[in-house]
């Protein structure tokens, strides 16, 4: 059974928490969750991550100490997971960390992930795979998406051609096509903005089910002004992050104008449906089923807004498809990690660019 235990652990653009998931792998496999664990972000930290964004004063050292800070926080949620489980560290193989995003720049060929870790290996006594994106970078990828590769592993189908769409802080397509072709990339904003917009206004951390933004109208000319953003029509392979959607971005795009705060929410939604919608349009070609994960898929008025734009095309969370909505990604790192642990390649250069199939990942051995 030791060989067969994973966790994986995903902390990403939202910066809400961590997500610690217990996996095992069958005989075909495929993974099993086991047990789950989400350790939430306290305030400050999340403050502190989000001025590491953008250039800061003693930057380095500042980053350096974060990594660190994160890996106690990574252990703690890795102890908790353990204890719910009954497991021991000894009987797991490796934890797969995707880390904390501060910098994506593929174009600049770079990526930074923080975490540290070296300290998580020994603060929990299990082997660490991290630093997942850096070697497709190097291959002249876009290190992203990574979960299309995953997303074909177990969500794919003979029958329908599907569209899964992870909405967390950026959104993500894959398309699945029922005669095994996989293509994916990131769409664009898909909780981040309208975050950080409530944060400001309500000074909360996001939008539950979109209630806020409900209260609101669209205002059309400006959501046709921020689709116009270059990075919408830019042909895959591509991939995004804060470095582009960012609170600076938005103020660009509202230039002082004076809308009311609930009219704009309601727009930033209106911009994540329809710049997902408007690229399966132009890159997926037919798609029978949509499924959405991430924390966005529990965002009802954005799940109405591309119903609305995807009318004739079904669209359920991936519940339905017996993994929720909140471990995809999660299940996915400790998937990630068993690849690299067991030296088998993982990026899809249809997905990103890459040069050619790589084994990603860094081991950290225990």
């Amino acid at each position: 059974m030791a060989s067969e235990l994973f966790i994986g652990l995903m902390s990403g653009t939202s910066l809400d928490g961590v997500d610690a998931a217990l996996v095992t792998f069958d005989h075909t496999q495929q993974p099993q969750l086991l047990k789950t664990h989400f350790l939430p972000y306290p305030a400050d930290l999340r403050t502190q991550i989000l001025a590491l964004q953008h250039p800061t004063t003693n930057e380095l050292e500042t980053t350096a100490r974060m990594g660190n800070t994160l890996a106690y926080l990574y252990a703690d949620a890795v102890n908790a997971l353990l204890a719910a489980a009954q497991v021991g560290a000894g009987e797991v193989t490796a934890i797969g960390c995707h880390g904390q995003t501060i910098r994506h720049r593929p174009e600049l060929g770079f990526t930074m992930q923080i975490g540290n870790a070296a300290l998580l290996s020994e603060l929990t006594g299990i082997t660490v795979v991290s630093d997942f994106r850096s070697r497709d970078i190097a291959a002249n990828g876009q290190g992203a998406p990574l979960v299309p590769a995953f997303h074909q592993d177990v969500f794919s189908s003979k029958i329908h051609n599907r569209a899964i769409i992870n909405i967390g802080g950026i959104a993500n397509i894959t398309y699945l096509s029922k005669a095994g072709d996989v293509f994916g990339f990131d769409s664009g904003p898909g909780n981040m903005l309208l975050d950080a917009w409530i944060k400001q206004h309500l000074g909360l951390d996001y939008d539950a089910d979109g209630q806020w933004a409900s209260t609101g109208n669209t205002i059309d000319p400006l959501l046709a002004a921020m689709l116009n953003e270059p990075y919408f029509a830019a042909a895959p392979p591509k991939s995004t992050g804060r470095d582009l959607f960012n609170t600076a971005w938005l103020n660009h795009y509202l230039n002082e104008s004076q809308h009311a705060a609930h009219d704009v929410a309601r727009t930033l939604v209106a911009l994540s449906a329809h710049s997902i919608a408007n690229a399966i349009d132009q890159h997926c070609g037919q798609v029978d089923e949509i499924y959405l994960c991430g924390g966005g898929a529990k965002n009802k008025l954005l799940q109405r807004e591309l119903q609305s734009l995807m009318d004739t095309t079904s669209i359920a969370t991936t519940d339905q498809l017996g993994m929720g909505v909140d471990w995809v990604e999660a299940i996915a790192f400790a998937w990630l990690a068993k690849k690299c642990i067991t030296k088998q390649t993982a990026n899809l250069p249809q997905v990103t660019g890459a040069k050619g199939l790589r084994i990603l990942g860094a081991i950290y051995q225990a």
